[in-house]
């Protein structure tokens, strides 16, 4: 830890040279690289910050490139509507023993997943309304923006069926007695695969979890590790589908966390909060409508998604000695989840 205070002291005073870095400590999230909190000390005053580092001894490419996730945040800075933390340094280090690392404001909020997370002190079912509508609306207008008013021309278009194949291949890695049956729900989502609509980037795992909120205000959208550009129905499936999730981490939650989402939106409040916030934007009817379609197909990927992931995991996890009670409990609900996937389509 000394090497890395030391470090980031270093890069930060070719900016500020008087600059001096405060207590670090771990910080949870993100699963592709570490994150720290810490306090920028300068002689103008002090700054929270939180530090992303990527893995030492691994090539930093895909989820793992925290440069990348710099870059993506660099070109959000400054979109109203759409806050996320501002970059304040970076450095490539000399990969892989040397990781790259960069340095982003530290915003204000609680990051809480209404019906799957436990919390001391839970917000109340109307704060978790209003959150879940102001997260649709931030989302319309993020994907205001196109790639290219965004920089990102360069950057590959991830497609619908190319998505599927993502997690079909995923599912192949897992032992035939976890989650049996999910070869159905991948025939039926690969038999009709919706045609793909104008691209626009993509969070990835767009949700309450990775956002800051300040009471009902939304501070930041954070976790930015496997950001792409694709179908924009992609992050709104996400979403709503966090509206009803058939996945449990925690066999027991108190009594404020289940009260926690007792009142959230209806799916089509939610869709009808995006849709206006993309014509606020000035979308035309066109696009409104096709940002909408087949999104039980994407609902439905979302829960094969889930359901994949959970299953890599547990595969992984019932080889320890001491597995992790949260994906022992996930892995149970498996069933549940491909039954999602199925009631998704069906309606």
């Amino acid at each position: 830890m000394e090497d890395l205070i030391q470090r980031v002291a270093t890069v930060a005073r070719r900016t500020w040279p008087d600059a001096r870095l405060g207590e670090v400590h771990r910080l949870e999230g993100g699963v592709s690289s570490l994150t720290f909190a810490s306090t920028l000390l300068r002689e103008d005053g002090e700054l929270p910050i939180v530090l992303k580092v990527a893995p030492a001894g691994l090539a930093p490419v895909r989820n793992r490139d925290v440069l990348r996730q710099a870059r993506l945040l660099d070109r959000l800075d400054g979109l109203i509507g759409f806050p996320v933390p501002a970059v304040v340094f970076d450095d490539g280090g000399d990969p892989p023993a040397v990781p790259p690392l960069f340095a982003m404001t530290k915003c204000p909020g609680e990051a809480y997943e209404p019906l799957l997370d436990l919390s001391e002190a839970p917000p109340g079912p109307d704060v978790v309304r209003r959150r879940m509508l102001a997260a649709a609306e931030a989302l319309g207008r993020l994907q205001a923006e196109t790639p290219h008013s965004l920089g990102l021309d360069d950057e590959p278009v991830v497609g619908v069926e190319e998505e599927l194949a993502r997690w079909h291949r995923l599912f192949a890695t897992v032992d035939a007695d976890i989650a049996p049956g999910h070869q159905e729900l991948h025939a039926r989502l690969a038999e009709h695969p919706p045609v793909g609509i104008a691209p626009r980037l993509l969070h990835g795992d767009y949700r309450l979890a990775n956002m800051l909120f300040s009471g009902p205000d939304l501070s930041a959208v954070i976790d930015w590790e496997i950001w792409s550009v694709g179908d924009p129905r992609t992050d709104l499936a996400w979403l709503l589908m966090h509206l009803a999730p058939a996945h449990v981490f925690h066999a027991e939650r108190s009594a404020a966390d289940l009260a926690a989402g007792d009142r959230m939106p209806s799916r089509e409040e939610m869709v009808e909060a995006y849709a206006d916030s993309r014509i606020a934007q000035g979308a035309t009817d066109e696009e409104v409508e096709s940002a909408q379609q087949e999104l039980a197909w994407f609902e439905a990927v979302c829960h094969y998604k889930v359901a994949a992931t959970v299953a890599v995991i547990h595969k992984r996890e019932r080889k320890r000695d001491l597995p992790d009670p949260k994906i022992t409990v996930a892995a149970r609900h498996l069933e549940a989840v491909l039954a999602a996937g199925h009631e998704a389509l069906d309606d």
